[in-house]
């Protein structure tokens, strides 16, 4: 394998949307200008880069598009984004909030290369009230339902829990004071809605989410 072969691999295809063709040229081509970041006009990417004024209906929409066609992470580069549209933004698969009057070119070529590498970047205040709303939906939707952010149940944690320490079904069903066929039921409910591959690759998703 080519040195030019392993660089052209670790280029970020990135997609740029913008209100007008002035403001998509100038960032495109200062993108197309960087050695580790190419600029395409579509199909699989890497990262897109959105510019908006506000987060409107149509441009929560496009977001959504971006999300479910592409699945790539979002630059999101807002004149103005209210505290309240934030977690909509993040819903859409936004991992870094760049406000439209501090977007230099240098750092929307961090941001873009950051998301690339599972990064994001919010300003301070955004963050603090990111996780202000992570917590009060934890403590006044999620919590009353029995549920954590990760997606998983109390009753699924625990279970998540003894397989991480390498107990078998039966040893579980011992633990937790259940029958074998309900500790199966519950590993099957979990792996399904989570779209989890198997047990080992539940137990790595409940330790990124740091529940266990």
């Amino acid at each position: 394998m080519t040195v030019d072969t392993v660089k052209k691999k670790n280029v970020v295809k990135t997609l740029v949307r913008a209100p007008d063709p002035l403001t998509s040229t100038a960032i495109s081509n200062h993108l197309g200008a960087t050695p580790d970041i190419t600029v395409v006009p579509g199909g699989p990417v890497d990262v897109a880069v959105v510019v908006a004024e506000r987060m409107t209906v149509e441009v929560t929409s496009l977001l959504r598009g971006i999300k479910s066609a592409l699945r790539a992470p979002v630059v999101l580069i807002p004149s103005e984004i209210d505290r309240a549209d934030l977690f909509t933004a993040v819903e859409c698969n936004v991992v870094a909030v760049l406000p439209r009057s501090a977007a230099t070119s240098d750092r929307i070529e961090r941001a873009v290369l950051t998301a690339a590498s599972g990064g994001g970047v919010l300003p301070s205040e955004l963050l603090g009230e990111l996780l202000r709303q992570v917590e009060r939906m934890q403590r006044e939707v999620l919590s009353p339902h029995g549920l954590h952010t990760s997606g998983l149940t109390p009753r699924e944690i625990s279970v998540l829990r003894l397989m991480s320490e390498g107990l078998d079904t039966a040893e579980i069903a011992v633990e937790m004071c259940l029958s074998e066929r309900a500790v199966k039921r519950i590993i099957f409910g979990m792996t399904q809605r989570l779209n989890l591959r198997n047990r080992p690759h539940a137990v790595a998703y409940a330790l990124r989410s740091g529940v266990i």
